[in-house]
């Protein structure tokens, strides 16, 4: 049997595979129990709550997913919603109101409406913190009897996914699980107290192992951390590379280390909370620390500044939420030049964009401001597709141009391809030096008016429909610095 350390080094020499690095966007989808209430404040983002290093941050969560642990907080926005709403009802009675809104499920259509985007890959929560299963699992819960759908929600979107020519994968909440310890996490103190041990480690190691025999997942995304120590973690991933080769795993997989016992004081947690206070204030955002394997890293709600050697993906839903917030108002989402602008922006740094769909819970739909956004994908992605799947950034990601647009770059081979949103009708580049074999194209492959001058590349730009960002190809040219 091979030793702990050498199924490490064995894990390390799998990178994040071409297909993934390629493909630029995939979809995410939240669909849980907590659907069903669908309440959460419209605040600002987790990483705001991390930096503020307040122990009892998290009753503010603005994700609806956890709803569930909102309510352990009695002043909490979700417990005085939930009072006037829904009563003493308990949170686990939801999943009835989730089963019942299955009658009219389309995965098909979920699948068209992703596939149409341009997404590459899809990732369905199969279970998050509550330890609702969306698939019929043979791992029976010790704790609470058919805490899953006898549907296979997984199944049927993994056919319907992979039927429209995307890659499929699979989100479990391996350090969460609320029916083995129900904890109040109010703080990333109380998140790490709140992992379960005793019997949840062979509970959860046996359905990942279910799911990877089952579905095949080209990606498997961990949330928080993971239940066993690396020495019992490590076959399970080596175990995942075997039987999809071409697999990923993302930047979550955390082992669990004695260290964590710190949690479970006061003081402990305390420590930890002004900690990843500090972290998250540095990093500008709530980042994943990086475990001793992975994939990719996962920065959520936010993207990095410059360009990246390791892989990333920028993790978001379209509003402060991934489950499905009935409260969102049209100005808690993305604007159409927010969202365009991300797939271009990440990009040119060398990342995907995982976008979250959050259906509704009763109906099994996917609601119309969400529809709405994944149009304005469907109407950019695949027209602009030359210029993004299959690249790579360039010597800079871009700033803006001569005339102050805004301006990112992507490059394959020999090809550049410049994106701007325009104020004008032309785009001077300061970064670009032409060659004597430089042509300058739209994506569609018209030929396009250029100059060379003192001030960089001049190109007039091909028009875009509603100051889209607009992408020109560059062949063979040269890079110099700003100055």
């Amino acid at each position: 049997m091979a030793s702990a350390r050498s199924t490490l080094a064995r894990l390390r020499t799998h990178r994040a595979p071409i297909w993934w690095r390629d493909a630029k966007l995939g979809i995410f989808v939240h669909w849980t129990p907590a659907s069903i209430p669908a309440f959460a404040p419209t605040l600002g983002d987790y990483g705001d709550l991390l930096a503020s290093g307040e122990s009892d941050a998290f009753q503010y969560s603005p994700y609806v997913e956890w709803y569930e642990n909102s309510l352990r907080f009695p002043d909490s926005p979700a417990s005085r919603h939930h009072r006037e709403v829904w009563g003493d009802r308990p949170y686990r009675s939801f999943a009835e109101d989730f089963v019942a809104g299955l009658d009219n499920w389309d995965p098909d259509g979920w699948a068209a409406a992703f596939a149409a985007t341009g997404a590459r890959y899809v990732v369905l929560v199969s279970k998050h913190a509550d330890g609702w299963c969306l698939w019929p699992s043979e791992v029976h819960n010790p704790h609470v009897a058919g805490w899953y759908s006898e549907r296979d929600l997984v199944g049927e979107l993994a056919d319907a996914v992979r039927a429209h020519g995307m890659r499929f994968g699979l989100y479990y909440s391996g350090g969460l699980d609320s029916t083995f310890l129900e904890f109040p996490m109010g703080s990333m103190g109380g998140v790490l107290a709140a992992v379960p041990r005793g019997d949840y480690p062979a509970y959860a190691e046996a359905q990942v192992r279910e799911l990877i025999e089952r579905y095949r997942p080209s990606v498997l995304w961990n949330d928080i951390a993971w239940p066993t120590p690396g020495k019992e973690l490590w076959p399970l991933l080596d175990h995942y590379y075997r039987v999809v080769p071409d697999g990923v795993v993302n930047d979550r997989w955390m082992p669990w280390s004695p260290l964590l016992g710190l949690a479970h004081s006061a003081r402990g947690r305390r420590v930890i909370d002004s900690l990843m206070a500090r972290q998250t204030r540095a990093e500008q955002g709530l980042v994943p620390p990086r475990p001793p394997h992975f994939g990719y890293r996962t920065p959520e709600y936010m993207t990095f500044k410059e360009i990246q050697t390791t892989p990333w993906e920028c993790v978001r839903g379209m509003d402060h939420s991934f489950g499905y917030n009935a409260q969102s108002a049209e100005e808690d989402f993305l604007t159409r030049d927010e969202l365009l602008w991300s797939v271009t922006d990440i990009a040119s740094k060398g990342g995907n964009l995982l976008l979250n769909v959050g259906p509704r819970a009763v109906d099994a739909t996917i609601p119309e401001e969400q529809l709405v956004r994944l149009a304005w994908l469907a109407g950019y992605v695949p027209t602009n597709g030359n210029a993004l799947f299959g690249t790579r950034p360039w010597s800079t990601p871009g700033t803006t141009t001569v005339e102050g647009d805004p301006l990112r770059y992507t490059a394959r081979d020999t090809e550049v391809f410049a994106f701007v949103r325009p104020s004008s009708p032309t785009a001077t580049l300061a970064e670009v030096v032409p060659t004597a074999a430089t042509t300058v194209q739209a994506v569609d492959g018209r030929a396009l008016t250029w100059e060379a001058t003192g001030n960089g590349l001049r190109v007039e730009l091909p028009s875009a429909p509603r100051g889209d960002p607009v992408a020109v190809a560059l062949e063979h040219v040269a890079a110099h610095s700003r100055t």
